[in-house]
């Protein structure tokens, strides 16, 4: 997203303010959360990486510095979040909007609440969510 609005900015779509970008990663495959919490330019791989959340299962991501960069440069953070408030969440989007959201879009609202709850998003903070896939690849995390 982050090369994408530069793009956008160069065709004129946009101007250059971006928004704050945040990486969401589960507990148990955070690699990008523990670089971008040390400081550190490159992720090592999350060794006995683990998450119901199979597109989130990334031990080693190859473009890790680009991701680090953008989310610094923007202003943005890294958090992880529980297998099991990504599920609740994403019953609880299910329930309120209808959408039934796979585990990472469940994980980027969990994420999301918290971020609120501490104040580093605001309750009135334009927001984008991404969900990339559908609840039903997962019918195993949600007792079907």
């Amino acid at each position: 997203m982050w090369k994408a609005f530069d793009e956008m900015e160069r065709m004129g779509w946009i101007d250059s303010k971006r928004p704050r970008m945040f990486s969401v990663q589960a507990e148990g495959c955070q690699p990008i959360v523990r670089a971008f919490n040390s400081g550190e330019k490159f992720a090592a791989e999350h060794l006995g990486a683990h998450t119901k959340a199979s597109g989130l299962r990334v031990p080693k991501a190859i473009g890790d510095f680009i991701m680090l960069d953008a989310i610094r440069k923007s202003g943005g953070g890294a958090i992880a979040v529980p297998d099991d408030q990504m599920i609740a969440c994403t019953k609880e989007v299910g329930s309120a909007e209808g959408v039934f959201t796979a585990p990472e879009g469940g994980a980027c609202y969990a994420a999301l609440k918290t971020l609120v709850t501490a104040g580093q998003v605001k309750p009135d903070d334009n927001i984008v969510l991404f969900n990339t896939s559908t609840g039903l690849k997962y019918l195993e995390c949600f007792g079907g």
